[in-house]
Formats: structure tokens, sequence, C-alpha cells
């Protein structure tokens, strides 16, 4: 496994800084959970059932692939409040994808997002899978009116080799308010993600945070 950082470094943060990492201007206690990946039958489900429990909302960045496959998921999503957000057509890596191939592969998806929604969509937010993508590739597409959402949180759920209660630890030790923390709604991710949320969402709410939606 390759190595990521649980806490984005400030230097990467400001060097990238026309990305949104986190939200510096919020007065409240307020907390941005994002899961990436889904829709999933097997996992997004679950997700939804547990944001709803604590009143929480979130920002799902979706594959476009995944929403054609489970519209009435997606559907669910947006039903319940939450935000949603572009995450390419196909999970394109962009640091490997020749700019025109990965640039169509993110207007299918905005194409998808729109199709298959049922209501109007917030605003325009994508967020690049694995966190890669070229400064051409994000040119085009703040271009297009879109904001790139990355984080400062990632909670490490997609690391097979990663314990369940270190996946706990990435997100407790290091969210503070403002943050934009990852988790993913994949099979891949299931087992790690399903220990860590309800704990944090039970943990941050005990000391009187909210969660937003971006």
């Amino acid at each position: 496994m390759k190595t990521y950082f649980a806490k984005m470094p400030r230097i990467l943060m400001r060097i990238f800084s026309g990305y949104t990492w986190h939200f510096h201007t919020v007065k409240e206690k307020e907390i941005f959970l994002t899961f990436d990946d889904g829709p999933t039958p097997e996992i997004t489900p679950f997700v939804l059932a547990q944001l709803k429990q604590h009143q929480a909302k979130a920002t799902f960045f979706c594959i476009g692939k995944n929403i054609e496959k489970h519209p009435e998921i997606y559907n669910t999503i947006i039903a319940e409040g939450h935000s949603i957000g572009n995450h390419t057509q196909n999970h394109l890596k962009g640091w490997k994808s020749d700019n025109t191939i990965y640039i169509d592969d993110f207007l299918a998806c905005e194409k998808t997002i729109t199709q298959f929604n049922k209501s109007k969509i917030k605003q325009k937010i994508f967020r690049p899978p694995y966190g890669k993508i070229k400064k051409s590739q994000a040119k085009e597409i703040i271009k297009k009116g879109y904001k790139i959402i990355m984080w400062d949180v990632l909670s490490g759920d997609f690391d097979t080799k990663l314990s369940k209660e270190k996946c706990l630890q990435n997100v407790l030790q290091n969210t503070q308010k403002g943050s934009i923390i990852v988790f993913h709604d994949s099979v891949k991710a299931a087992e790690r993600m399903q220990y860590a949320l309800p704990k944090v969402l039970n943990t941050f709410s005990k000391k009187g945070f909210s969660f937003k939606s971006i």
C-alpha cells in the first residue's frame, strides 16, 4: 500500500490552494463528511441509516456508472437532503489518463447525474478519484463552473491492510471544526467504514458538532 496522509499537510494545501481542502469560514462546530465511489447497494443504505439516526447530512461523490446501476439509491441520497458530487463516470485516475479522455469521462458523469436526478442538484462539485488530477484537467473542470473538493482528513477505510481501529483513530485524532473527511461507501472499504462511521457520528455529536453537506 502506498503512503498517504491521514491529515493532509498544510504545505500541500497551500501549494494547491485552488482546491477546497477544508472550510476556514465556518462559525459553528461543523464537520463535512464525504463518501466516495457509490452508490453501492451493499453499503450506501447503511451509511444513509447512520446519517439519519444522527440527523447528519453528508456529500456523496458518485461514480456515474454506479448511479446508472442503482438509480433508486442515488435518488434516496438526494431525497434525504444530502449533496451529490461528480467522481467521474468510470473512476479514472487523472495522472494516468489522457486529458480528452478524462474530461469526456467527467462530462459523462455530469450527464448521468442530471439524467437520473429527480430534483435539483445544489451545486457543481467534483472530487478526482484517488485525489489525483493533472493541473490541466483541473483547469478545464474549474472553467466549467465546478469546485474541486479535496479533504484534510482521510480515514483510510480503503486500505485493506489498515485495522478498523486505526481507521477510526485517523478520524478522531485529526478532525477539527471545518474538516472535510473522506469515507467510502464501497464494498472494499465496508469493514473499516462500518466500524468507524457510527463511532465518529456519536463522538462528535456528543461534543456538540453538527454534520453538514457541502
